[in-house]
């Protein structure tokens, strides 16, 4: 057998390969695979005799992937999800390719998906599949293609495109504001605080030139949730107005007394360096860039 041939091994055995690795089991690949336990052992010793080393320890009860063979399956369950990828594209009759993206939940639902109609009826031969991520990842282990990230633009091996500057305000209910007196941003420290960040309401009254006050507030871990609490009546809310447009122009929230303040942070849309090449993601970027609000 010569080198390349050794080098790529059958279909039908890595799938077996893969089967038995993530099942752990002979007899449940082969009933996932409709084979015989039979068969799916020959794959396994096919691939074993080809690269002269042993994937699996075995014992009259037990299976299980040997060091050597717990390195090559996460290799060949990426290739196997990328050979899938590639053939649902093709069955899909999608020309131009699928965009793997993962997306920030508050953000995903609440500025991007209103827009999302737009971008599929502009690019038909393009099929997004969306994933809730929040931080960063191994994008190859993901198996995914980019990331609407917030943050700085020090992703490592990747490509950061500013999206949308984040300004963040305090926010009341109309009726918690009727309900209290708040006549100046020094009276927000007296008041229950809401927020998603730790270490957002300090940098907010060092920015307003307040001490910092030291009472118990409440921490959520959505945006979403905060906003809803805020309504709720339950406090102030830092929150970013990107993210609230619909509730101020409703009149669900308030602003409070007291000045905006721009994070550090922003969103970007992430690109590993691999990536830079797929045509999806350059028409979804050029997508985007026409729809990011103007900086102020």
């Amino acid at each position: 057998m010569n080198v390349q041939r050794r080098l790529l091994p059958g279909i039908s055995a890595l799938a077996a390969f893969e089967a038995v690795a993530r099942l752990g089991s002979f007899t449940a690949a082969a009933r996932e695979l409709d084979l015989t336990q039979g068969a799916v052992s020959r794959q396994i010793r096919l691939l074993e005799d080809q690269f002269g080393r042993q994937l699996f320890e075995r014992d009259s009860r037990n299976v299980r992937l040997s060091t050597a063979g717990e390195i090559y399956a996460e290799a060949v369950r990426a290739a196997l999800g990328q050979l899938r990828d590639a053939a649902l594209g093709l069955m899909s009759n999608r020309h131009s390719g699928i965009l793997n993206l993962a997306i920030l939940p508050t953000f995903g639902t609440r500025w991007l998906m209103p827009l999302i109609p737009d971008f599929v009826e502009s690019n038909p031969d393009i099929t997004i599949n969306f994933v809730t991520r929040i931080g960063r990842f191994d994008f190859a282990r993901e198996r995914l293609d980019a990331a609407i990230h917030y943050g700085l633009p020090d992703w490592p091996d990747a490509d950061s495109t500013l999206l949308v500057r984040e300004t963040v305000a305090p926010v009341v209910s109309p009726e918690f504001l009727a309900g209290r007196a708040i006549a100046t941003h020094a009276d927000i420290g007296r008041l229950p605080l809401l927020a998603t960040r730790p270490g957002a309401w300090t940098e907010w009254f060092e920015h307003q030139g307040l001490s910092v006050p030291t009472g118990p507030g409440m921490q959520f871990e959505q945006f979403g949730t905060a906003a809803q609490a805020c309504m709720a009546g339950l406090g102030v809310a830092l929150l970013p107005q990107v993210l609230i447009s619909g509730e101020l122009q409703r009149g669900q929230l308030v602003p409070a007394p007291g000045r905006p303040m721009q994070s550090r942070s922003a969103y970007y849309l992430v690109v590993p360096h691999d990536k830079r090449g797929h045509p999806p993601i350059a028409s979804f970027r050029d997508w985007l860039l026409r729809h990011v609000p103007p900086e102020k």
